[in-house]
């Protein structure tokens, strides 16, 4: 059996790729530290944005484990120009998953590259894995395992959030299990 835990980063100072987490961000990375330990990880993959990493950062330090990143897991990219109703644009991408605005990328084409990281670790020698990223992108990584996940699952997400999916074959049993 493989687990492979998906870590949602902590509360950061921004959306840039290198945001730092904020005095509340740190404070959650030391928790989340103490809640992953006893989970025996044994591989760890970060979104190389800094949010994620050093959300992952302090886990990796204590169990003396190096953090692979990946720029497949940094978050989907919606649009690149600024929308007042960008909320609204992303409820339509769960609908309609090739869905695409200008500069952006589609639900599917999202989902595509997560999943390829998840197919390559499912393939690994590796047991115990967090996989740490972003909201929308575990959100359409949730939805491809599960297809009721979609726009208010994402909403609901909390920062930071960690969801356990235990494989036995290709189909993860799916659980969030982060509470705080």
């Amino acid at each position: 059996m493989k687990n492979v835990f998906i870590v949602r980063h902590c509360q950061a100072e921004g959306q840039s790729a290198d945001a730092r987490l904020s005095d509340l961000g740190l404070n959650q990375a030391n928790k989340l530290t103490e809640f992953l330990m006893p989970k025996n990880i044994d591989y760890i993959i970060s979104s190389p944005y800094e949010r994620a990493y050093r959300t992952i950062f302090p886990l990796a330090e204590r169990l003396g484990i190096e953090i692979v990143t990946d720029n497949r897991l940094t978050e989907r990219i919606l649009s690149e120009k600024n929308h007042p109703d960008w909320r609204e644009m992303l409820r339509q991408t769960y609908y309609d998953l090739d869905l695409c605005y200008e500069g952006g990328e589609s639900s599917n084409v999202a989902t595509h590259r997560v999943i390829t990281v998840v197919k390559e670790l499912l393939n690994s020698r590796f047991e115990n894995i967090i996989i740490a990223s972003h909201g929308n992108l575990i959100s359409l990584l949730l939805k491809y395992f599960d297809d009721r996940i979609g726009y208010k699952e994402w909403e609901n997400l909390s920062n930071p959030d960690v969801f356990h999916l235990s494989f036995m074959k290709d189909t993860p049993n799916i659980e969030r299990i982060w509470t705080d």
